[in-house]
């Protein structure tokens, strides 16, 4: 007799190539089987439901109440189906610590921090006030930042790094070389946000490895992955060749539908679909990862491909195995999804706005093996 039990529900795991009608079971916490007639002590029937793996929101700034830009993240988590939120460099090595203290370990979904170059991490974002972290180089302390990771290394995922004009100002690519040096010490991805130039998509493009991050990677002009003929550029193709990750990260400025559609009617889709949430993109444009989710099935991508972008693609992003699929043994989270039919329209960064004719809301979520929300 299993712990808990979801029957007749629409099964989509992409990473093992699962999609059909039947049961999920969890016991101990871990997903336990997949299979027909499967019986629990508690038992929820979500027949006519979507159940997929635990979705993971790639980008994420949940540091809620100790930054301006936070938002709470297990309120978040349940209106989004999230399981797994991946914090993009909201805490630097001054403040992880108070970070992990005061919002990861009370917090009941699972947090996962990228940890900011910049000592402070994004200290000042908000309508009235917005002050690039590394903009000044005194704010950033590589020794300091490889520390931190190290002594946060059974929760930090990653190194984030942001450039551009309103991120790095007149220090421009600098930051981005300070990251790679950190993350390739610390054996970890760098995540690089880049807004306007300086720099410019040229310079960072190329210093990008393999399994390192390119969020927002769906911008408009300027600094997009695509020319003004709609030609992809030849250093996005070669970064995607050797290994790059490209993650939407939507946020409030860094999607545009047109950049979108160019680059997916030349075969080029993202690895991951994530949200950017914060506090200037919660009430739109980007609202949420199943928002952003359904903004690609309105452009045509499959239902299962959005569900992989939203599993399994970062789960594995941030090396964690142990999640993004229901296989038996890993960590039992699963979310419970309904497809509502009508008339939507959805916006981008630019107030582009693009009809669709099904939006995914969240019916449930399974966290550690139990009914959460």
């Amino acid at each position: 007799m299993h712990d808990l039990v979801l029957t007749g529900g629409r099964v989509i795991d992409p990473a093992q190539g699962i999609d059909k009608v039947t049961d999920v079971a969890f016991t101990g916490g871990k997903v336990a089987a997949i299979g027909d007639g499967l019986a629990g002590t508690e038992s929820w029937n979500v027949s006519g439901k979507i159940v997929t793996p635990g979705l993971i929101d790639l980008h994420t700034h949940v540091y809620y109440g100790g930054t301006s830009l936070g938002v709470d993240p297990d309120a978040y988590a349940r209106k989004s189906g999230c399981t797994t939120l991946i914090d993009a460099g909201s805490a630097g090595p001054g403040n992880i610590l108070g970070f992990r203290k005061h919002i990861i370990e009370r917090s009941e979904v699972r947090i996962l921090p990228l940890i900011n170059i910049s000592y402070p991490g994004i200290f000042a974002f908000s309508l009235n006030v917005m002050f690039g972290e590394n903009e000044n180089l005194r704010l950033i302390n590589s020794p300091e930042c490889l520390k931190a990771a190290r002594e946060h290394a059974d929760l930090v995922c990653g190194i984030k790094v942001r450039v551009g004009r309103t991120t790095s100002g007149p220090m421009a690519i600098a930051p981005l070389d300070m990251a790679l040096e950190v993350a390739d010490h610390a054996g970890l991805p760098v995540m690089v946000h880049l807004d306007s130039p300086p720099p410019y998509r040229s310079e960072v493009m190329p210093r990008l490895r393999k399994g390192d991050i390119l969020t927002h990677c769906f911008r408009p002009f300027p600094n997009s992955p695509v020319a003004g003929d709609k030609r992809i550029h030849d250093d996005v193709l070669e970064a995607r060749a050797r290994g790059v990750i490209f993650d939407i990260g939507h946020g409030k400025g860094s999607f545009g539908f047109e950049t979108a559609m160019g680059m997916m009617k030349q075969g080029f889709l993202p690895d991951v679909l994530s949200s950017d949430v914060h506090i200037l993109s919660e009430k739109g444009p980007a609202f949420d990862q199943l928002n952003v989710m359904s903004k690609f099935l309105a452009m045509g991508l499959p239902l299962a491909e959005v569900i992989r972008a939203s599993t399994i693609n970062p789960a594995l992003a941030v090396g964690k195995a142990d999640r993004g699929t229901l296989k038996p043994g890993l960590l039992g989270d699963a979310t419970i999804l309904s497809l509502e039919d009508g008339a939507f329209s959805f916006t981008d960064s630019t107030g582009e706005s693009v009809s669709g004719r099904q939006m995914l809301r969240c019916e449930g979520i399974v966290l550690g093996g139990k009914w959460w929300a």
